[in-house]
């Protein structure tokens, strides 16, 4: 999972942390719209900040990953 493109894109305040049962990536988007959709193993990440709006494609696990977005919050968690 590319957490850099999610960071350099936006601004945005991401991390990984690693556990034994898988990793989690989690961003923080503050009060920008942000979406979500996920086609196979890619979750495509669209933000809109006022004016300002980019897209991103995240590759996910080949294991599969449960992708989820609240209150501008992504979380990706790889399934293991």
């Amino acid at each position: 999972m590319a957490l850099e493109r999610i960071t350099q894109q936006s601004g945005s305040i991401s991390r990984r942390y690693s556990y034994d049962d898988g990793d989690v990536v989690v961003a923080d988007f503050g009060t920008a719209d942000v979406s979500v959709d996920v086609l196979e193993d890619v979750a495509i990440v669209v933000v809109e900040d006022g004016d300002d709006e980019f897209q991103t494609e995240i590759d996910l696990p080949t294991g599969g990953a449960e992708v989820l977005i609240n209150n501008g919050i992504l979380t990706i968690m790889e399934e293991r």
